[in-house]
C-alpha cells in the first residue's frame, strides 16, 4: 500500500488526521487519528529488498470511550483487507483514550 493509498483511506474514516502529531494549537478537538511509520519488515532475497513491507500505526484519540467510531475505524480497514492488531491505553496527562491500530502495509 502506498503512501497515498494510506491517505485515502484515512480520508474514509470522515475524522480529521495528521501524520504523526498535529501542530501545537492546530489540534482538533477529539475525536482525531494521528499515524505514523514506525519501522518496516521488508522481505530480502539476494541480499536486495525484495519486497518492501512498512509498519503502520494508526492513533485513533477520543475523550469517551467510543465502541462505535472504533467500529466505524475498523470497517475501512477490513474493506481494505488489512490485518490489524489492536490495543487501547488511557493518557491521563491529556485526558484522551489512544487506540492504537498496528498493522503492516
Amino acid at each position: 500500500m502506498t503512501h497515498q493509498e494510506v491517505m485515502t483511506m484515512l480520508a474514509e474514516m470522515n475524522l480529521p488526521y495528521a501524520y504523526d502529531h498535529f501542530v501545537e494549537g492546530e489540534s482538533p478537538d477529539p475525536p482525531f487519528l494521528a499515524f505514523l511509520y514506525p519501522g518496516s519488515n521488508h522481505f530480502a532475497a539476494d541480499g536486495k529488498v525484495y519486497f518492501k513491507v512498512n509498519r503502520l500505526n494508526i492513533e485513533l484519540y477520543t475523550d469517551k470511550k467510543d465502541v462505535e467510531l472504533e467500529e466505524t475505524v475498523e470497517a475501512v480497514l477490513d474493506r481494505h483487507g488489512i490485518f490489524y492488531v489492536k490495543s487501547e491505553v488511557w493518557i491521563e496527562s491529556e485526558n484522551l483514550y489512544e487506540v492504537l491500530y498496528q498493522m503492516e502495509v
